[in-house]
């Protein structure tokens, strides 16, 4: 009987989901007769409609609640903006921020350039970039625990002479070769570090395929006026590769820039945040959720807001630059 009933359920979806279709063409062959605009409207009309409920209007009243207490019933100016840029655990946030955005979107990009190079006609070319590729397929959370066992410690006291073995890879490494294992997540500074590398990784196979495909697309005929110039080798790749690719690069850089900007997940899921590894987006969900700061909170959000408009807006810029040559 509940088969059945399943079996039932289906096909009572089906049969709405068709009258739902046959319902919009019917509408929209109605439309048509009276003008190609009102048919126009009839698609763009709700998706106007539901950015407005579902962006405009929380952006706007984010803006506006960050003028207000951590209650966000009393009206205080800038002194949410104030508090982030003179505050002292602020600060450490917009840093940590700022490092990410310095060092993950050049060295994932570094490094994804690198792979696109040596495995670009490689024997093997396809499985080696599906394997480099593979960390774009797992979410920032599962990749964040991953990395979390990696970092793994387990408690040394040196006076007692006990090295318990160690279940972390790297602490592991460390041992082997003779050093002391370390609590890389809660060793300040160096702990933001540690936490970029699993970003790297991330977006390292996202680079590669990206850039190998400009690579790919560099036509022939400049690279065989190159080589019979006497062009080769770094020089190919300094005069002649990069400069092809450069639209492509300033893509991928500002695409993993944006991404840095908003990264959440990783801190959250490796170290909650604690021990001075705190950035933006995750300082945000603190103070609006766990902290109940609802003014400063949205104050963080718009800072982020603001610091990623801009990249996107260029990055859509030099994307229809690069099509356009």
């Amino acid at each position: 009987m509940q088969l059945a009933d399943k079996l039932g359920a289906m096909v009572l979806a089906l049969l709405a989901f068709t009258a739902v279709i046959g319902l919009i063409l019917f509408v929209v062959a109605v439309l048509e007769k009276r003008g190609v605009r009102r048919v126009a409207w009839f698609f763009v009309g709700p998706t106007v409609l539901l950015l407005i409920v579902g962006l405009v209007y929380p952006a706007a009243k984010t803006i506006v609640r960050s003028f207000f207490d951590a209650a966000g019933k009393t009206f205080i100016g800038v002194d949410n903006y104030t508090a982030i840029f003179t505050s002292p655990d602020q600060l450490i946030v917009l840093r940590n921020t700022v490092l990410w955005v310095l060092v993950a979107p050049f060295v994932a990009t570094a490094v994804g350039l690198l792979y696109a190079i040596i495995v670009d006609g490689a024997r093997g070319e396809a499985f080696a970039k599906a394997l480099i590729f593979l960390p774009m397929a797992i979410s920032f959370v599962g990749a964040s625990i991953i990395w979390k066992f990696v970092y793994e410690y387990r408690f040394y006291d040196p006076s007692l002479k006990v090295n318990p073995q160690q279940i972390g890879l790297l602490n592991q490494i460390v041992v082997w070769l003779g050093g002391q294992p370390q609590q890389f997540l809660i060793n300040q500074p160096w702990n933001n570090f540690f936490l970029i590398v699993v970003m790297i990784w991330i977006q390292a196979g996202f680079a590669m395929t990206i850039l190998s495909a400009a690579i790919k697309a560099i036509p022939a005929d400049i690279v065989e006026a190159a080589r019979l110039d006497g062009v080769s080798g770094f020089r190919m790749f300094r005069f002649i590769t990069v400069p092809t690719i450069r639209p492509t690069l300033v893509v991928v850089l500002t695409t993993i820039a944006i991404g840095s900007l908003k990264v959440f997940d990783i801190v959250r899921t490796m170290t909650g945040g604690l021990y001075g590894t705190s950035v933006v987006a995750n300082e945000f969900f603190t103070q609006s959720f766990s902290a109940g700061n609802q003014g400063l909170g949205a104050a963080l959000a718009v800072l982020l807001f603001v610091l990623v408009v801009p990249i996107i807006v260029y990055n859509v810029r030099q994307m229809r630059a690069s099509e356009a040559r």
